[in-house]
């Protein structure tokens, strides 16, 4: 390195300017904090020197993930198609909507249930209303009442449903049935193990119209790739295994809505057009 603070005391006093004074000024303060080089022998080009550390670190291959064991020694998981196979056995023993609950609750093959999630949160509202609400998963409020949809997001659902005239016309449930940490939004494993319990749910309500609230249910439940702000206030159809097919709208997500107040009037839309589908004289059933 090149000793640069020499160079102060080769400054010409007899220049006076402000700009001069500022300049030794700096030099006086860098010198007295310990500063006592300004320069390489060489330059460098610190934006190649940069690019280079960002291609090395998109390289560097990451640890593989190892499964941790949850408390009491079990895994957090087992494989996601082993735990879908089991998922599909137990929820096809359930006969009724207390029988998938209890299979939700003793089901262990999703992980989120070993990741700090206090129990199993299912369904709330009228098992025979004709519209099914998919939201997306518990969040900490619904985890300590086991009940979706109950925290403020809820509140603004049941607040737009009721504005509606649907209050007393849905069943409410989600795509994963525990707390993911930190309310984040659940990975598509977890909703693929978690899928067929809601496939029952949709057998054993038998609604005539699925809400799916929030882009991560719309995704899930009708296997698509765009964001909500494309998918939102479009018809689409689900299909289930035995070829049922229900019509669907996603919908923004209360949370969302929170968020972004302004949001508010597509939300409204979508209903509206959610009710003049289903009471629209003639509708098939």
């Amino acid at each position: 390195m090149t000793l640069a603070l020499g160079a102060a005391s080769g400054l010409d006093h007899r220049v006076n300017s402000p700009h001069a004074r500022a300049v030794e000024s700096a030099l006086a303060f860098w010198a007295e904090a310990g500063v006592d080089a300004c320069y390489g022998e060489e330059p460098v080009d610190r934006l190649a020197e940069g690019a280079a550390r960002l291609k090395a670190k998109a390289v560097t291959p990451r640890p593989a993930a190892v499964a941790q064991p949850a408390a009491g020694g079990r895994q957090a998981a087992p494989d996601v198609s082993g735990a879908v196979e089991q998922a599909r056995a137990m929820a096809a023993e359930a006969r009724t909507l207390e029988a998938l609950a209890a299979a939700i609750a003793a089901f262990d093959g999703c992980g989120l249930k070993f990741e700090g999630a206090k129990q199993a949160v299912f369904s709330r509202g009228n098992p025979e209303g004709p519209v099914m609400v998919i939201g997306e998963g518990p969040g900490g409020e619904e985890d300590a009442r086991g009940e979706p949809f109950v925290g403020k997001a809820g509140q603004l659902l049941d607040r737009m449903l009721e504005a509606a005239g649907l209050k007393d016309r849905v069943f409410i449930t989600n795509t994963v049935f525990w707390r993911p940490p930190g309310n984040r939004t659940p990975t598509l494993a977890e909703q693929a193990v978690c899928a067929p319990f809601l496939h029952r749910a949709i057998a054993l309500v038998q609604p005539k119209m699925l809400l799916l609230a929030g882009g991560a249910s719309a995704k899930s439940v009708l296997q698509r790739d765009e964001g909500i702000l494309t998918l939102r206030g479009r018809w689409f159809e689900w299909h289930a295994e035995d070829g049922t097919a229900l019509p669907a709208l996603p919908t923004l997500h209360p949370a969302f809505l929170l968020r972004q107040p302004a949001a508010k009037k597509k939300a409204w839309l979508d209903l509206l057009t959610l009710t003049e589908r289903l009471d629209r004289p003639g509708r098939p059933d």
